[in-house]
């Protein structure tokens, strides 16, 4: 009786802290589960769809799960990375694009957009009229350049300038070339006015060149017809250049190019690194309950990776 009573009291008391056998083993299990599970339950998930029990019920090498995981994850690390770089350069790109876009429309602003819509605002007369030169002024000094019918450069002082003066009437030049009249009989509609090579009475090399400008209609040419364009909203004022297709073309372009390019470049770089646009663009339709997976999906992959069933009964 003494010695079944020793025997009772040593099996009921462990005899060190240390885990037991079959724990460790547990534990091992649980381990390699959860290094291969991962890739076991793709390869379930990917075949189930498709081919059902036959490709969860296949032999699986034991260690071969775990290369053919660090594999794709290797890969996926490497796409990832390119994707980062192709993601950091684009966004400098585009923040570049941004900024130069900036910089441009206000550099068109005063050169382009204003002049063109002075000239929308000015409403010349599409059709040429008779115009003919009666006074060609050369002045040099900036006292006596008060104004210049040509410039070149619209933000240089004037140094030297060439100013004319014209007489016009409403009578088209091309009437006026099919029937000439004496200059002295024609009624002038508008008389000793100034005359300008376009709306600004200025410009830029090779287009302007003044020079060339007043040999065309001064000098020797005075008192000789030719065809000019007068403003209806403001009569005195007569130009010798006018396009009203080339004016609408450079004031579209120079509004809607570097606009354009600024709203793209910001609206991606929002969408990229912008928390609440991209909370809001992407906005999932599925229900709470459909993120996680069904109990029978569960359970098919659960018999592709007997290894960690096997951890999970034991636990």
């Amino acid at each position: 009786m003494k010695k079944s009573s020793t025997l009772t009291t040593t099996t009921s008391m462990p005899t060190s802290p240390t885990l037991s056998t079959q724990t460790l083993s547990a534990s091992k299990i649980s381990l390699t589960s959860s290094r291969c599970g991962s890739t076991a339950g793709s390869v379930c998930g990917s075949a189930g769809s498709g081919s059902g029990r036959s490709a969860c019920q296949s032999p699986v090498r034991p260690g071969s799960g775990c290369v053919d995981a660090l594999k794709a994850k290797r890969e996926e690390i490497e796409i990832e990375t390119v994707l980062e770089k192709a993601k950091f350069y684009t966004s400098v790109c585009l923040g570049t694009t941004a900024i130069l876009s900036v910089f441009t429309f206000l550099f068109l602003i005063p050169f382009v957009v204003d002049p063109a819509i002075s000239t929308i605002i000015a409403d010349y007369d599409p059709v040429p009229v008779t115009c003919i030169v009666i006074d060609h002024i050369y002045a040099e000094g900036i006292k006596n350049c008060s104004w210049s019918s040509c410039r070149e450069g619209c933000t240089s002082s004037l140094t030297k300038c060439h100013q004319l003066f014209v007489n016009y009437t409403r009578i088209p030049f091309s009437e006026w070339e099919r029937n000439p009249r004496d200059l002295d009989t024609v009624n002038w509609d508008v008389s000793y006015t100034k005359f300008l090579i376009n709306s600004e009475g200025c410009g830029y090399p090779p287009t302007t060149n003044c020079s060339v400008f007043a040999r065309q209609y001064g000098f020797s040419h005075i008192g000789e017809p030719f065809p000019c364009y007068y403003s209806r909203a403001y009569p005195e004022v007569v130009i010798g250049r006018y396009s009203w297709e080339n004016n609408l073309y450079h004031l579209i372009l120079s509004l809607i190019i570097p606009n354009v390019l600024f709203a793209i470049s910001i609206g991606v770089l929002s969408y990229w690194y912008c928390p609440c646009c991209e909370k809001a663009c992407n906005k999932s339709s599925r229900v709470y309950a459909e993120k996680f997976p069904t109990k029978e999906e569960i359970v098919n992959c659960m018999k592709c990776n007997t290894e960690k069933s096997l951890s999970l009964n034991v636990f």
